[in-house]
């Protein structure tokens, strides 16, 4: 389906806006052709005096037909700046209108796809669709649609001006407009191919730019500057490349459109011209012909800018449209969790891969009882992540069933699955705003006494009062403005403010000292209590308290118990230990 037709489905609602700019662009171009009309019968008023043409009017006074163009010039020309006034402001309103829509419905649509489609997309290059290619679009809406209109009507306006005044020469004026429409198709077919080119090549390199403004720290800690910058430059290379394929295709339309304009012109002034001095055509008429064959096939010149504008959009508006029609890759859940929450967490034989040749779990099964504190432990690559992303719902079981509460957790809401639980992750993620803020994130209601308690809980609180604005102090973009642990105990409270019944703890302790690991460890006597709780943790110290740790290794359980019971079994787990204590 062509990108226009999809846009044109998409802007259901707006399509009263639409035929009400329309309608406002069509009157403008009326009044905006007929001065052309005017000077003719100017003309015609001062050769032909009280013979002119005005007056079969009955006004046969020279000097009031003048008056009468005067005013009629004045009332034409206020009603063109009238109705620019109006088309102006109703394509430009309805542009941003548009493009803020579109923007936020894509938005809130990549927000609901399958986490295995970020896995394949670069994020620069979702970003470059949200802002440039939506901002392309809304270029074309405020400016590029009128042009079209504004051509179509003044040929239209103009042709049927000439059927009335001469409708024997008037082919010699429109025979030129089928020659210009068809090169401007013939180059619009090449040009969207090498603008969609040019969208691509855009995307890669915001993708690379945005990565790699991410990585600055490690960029230069590794002294890759120049490295970095000559990766960039292959990049820009490319989009520069791209873009000067279409510009010098885009900038032939103009000059082949002059030499249809030029053929059609003096056609006219010389056709016109031999009509009049043979007085078939009067003076005013032949003036009117001149100023409208301008006025006509001008204006054609435009179709170049048009329609490199055009041919920018579609490639835009394509790629737009594509992601917002991108499928939910799964089914979602639609039953209620309610007081499923706060029952047993169980894995029954769940497999999983996110490459069919290379499996992550097999066959796993364990149960986390309601209210007890479940350890995952074991090697990297072991599957112990992808456990806490499959209970997310970021991904589903490949085979076997995950249940909570004895449901199905496949037929479970996924948005109250994870209301349910306060998950902490490795790679924590803060909004630049302020301490408090990041902490509400977890539940934009709590209150302030809620977020302090949190932060007491998460061994936080302590170094967030030395803070220069205490928990009024503004983190910075991702937090930069925070140690790591900082960052850390932040998400932990985060979490714990929501009050879940479900606590998923993935290595949070991965970037703390040795000292606050420790007072975390301690403190998650108090915030595990009376939930269930599942942690993934590669220092085994921050899980030795766990009522049951699960040792998985090549994707399956291998090892269960206590941490006193694995140690004493001399299995998998005690060498994890033995090799972690130095023992």
């Amino acid at each position: 389906m062509h990108p226009m037709v999809r846009l044109w489905r998409y802007a259901r609602g707006y399509r009263n806006r639409i035929r009400l700019a329309v309608v406002y662009t069509v009157f403008n171009k009326l009044f905006d052709v007929l001065p052309e009309v005017l000077i003719g019968i100017a003309v015609d008023v001062v050769v032909r005096k009280e013979g002119s043409w005005l007056s079969g009017f009955g006004v046969r006074d020279v000097e009031h037909q003048l008056y009468i163009l005067a005013a009629l010039t004045a009332v034409i020309w206020i009603s063109e700046s009238f109705f620019e006034y109006l088309y102006e402001v109703a394509w430009r309103d309805l542009a941003q209108s548009l493009q803020h829509d579109l923007r936020m419905d894509v938005y809130g649509h990549v927000q609901t796809l399958h986490t295995s489609y970020f896995e394949d997309k670069q994020g620069g290059a979702i970003l470059s669709v949200m802002n440039d290619d939506i901002n392309q679009l809304e270029r074309f809406v405020n400016a590029g649609i009128s042009q079209i209109i504004q051509v179509i009507a003044s040929t239209f306006l103009c042709g049927l001006a000439f059927v009335i005044l001469a409708p024997g020469t008037a082919i010699f004026a429109l025979l030129p407009i089928p020659v210009i429409l068809a090169g401007t198709f013939w180059f619009q077919g090449r040009l969207e191919r090498r603008y969609l080119r040019v969208r691509e090549q855009a995307a890669d390199l915001n993708g690379m730019l945005s990565n790699n403004l991410g990585g600055l720290v490690t960029i230069r800690a590794f002294g890759r500057e120049a490295h970095e910058a000559a990766r960039v430059r292959v990049h820009s290379d490319g989009y520069r490349r791209a873009n000067g394929d279409a510009i010098r295709l885009a900038s032939a339309i103009t000059p082949v459109i002059r030499m249809a304009i030029m053929f059609g012109f003096i056609a006219t002034l010389v056709v016109g011209g031999r009509l009049t001095l043979r007085g078939e055509m009067a003076i005013g008429a032949y003036s009117v012909f001149v100023f409208l064959t301008q006025r006509l096939l001008w204006p054609l010149t435009r179709l170049a800018e048009v329609t490199d504008m055009y041919n920018r959009s579609i490639a835009a508006i394509r790629r737009a449209l594509d992601l917002l029609d991108t499928k939910v890759a799964h089914t979602l859940g639609t039953e209620p969790v309610g007081a499923l929450a706060r029952g047993d967490l169980e894995f029954d034989a769940v497999g999983f891969s996110y490459d069919p040749a290379v499996p992550v779990l097999r066959d796993l099964s364990f149960v986390a009882p309601a209210g007890q504190t479940t350890a995952l432990v074991g090697s990297t690559g072991s599957g112990k992540s992808t456990v806490m992303k499959l209970l997310l719902k970021f991904h589903e079981p490949g085979r076997g069933e995950i249940r909570l509460g004895g449901a199905a957790l496949a037929t479970l809401a996924d948005a109250e699955v994870r209301d349910a639980i306060g998950y902490v992750g490795q790679d924590v993620f803060l909004i630049d705003d302020t301490v408090a803020e990041n902490i509400r994130y977890g539940n934009l209601d709590a209150t302030r006494g809620q977020l302090e308690a949190a932060a007491i809980a998460a061994e936080a609180h302590e170094f967030i009062l030395r803070l220069p604005d205490g928990y009024d102090t503004r983190v910075g973009e991702r937090g930069q403005k925070l140690s790591g642990g900082q960052r850390q105990r932040l998400a932990i409270a985060r979490a714990l403010v929501r009050a879940p019944a479900i606590l998923v703890l993935d290595e949070a302790t991965s970037a703390v000292d040795n000292e606050t690991e420790a007072a975390i460890a301690r403190s998650l006597a108090t915030i595990t209590r009376d939930r269930t709780t599942l942690i993934v943790a590669h220092r085994l110290s921050t899980i030795r308290h766990a009522d049951t740790i699960q040792v998985l290794d090549d994707g399956h359980i291998v090892e269960r118990g206590s941490h006193d019971v694995l140690v004493a079994q001399d299995g998998l787990y005690a060498q994890l230990w033995r090799l972690q204590t130095g023992e």
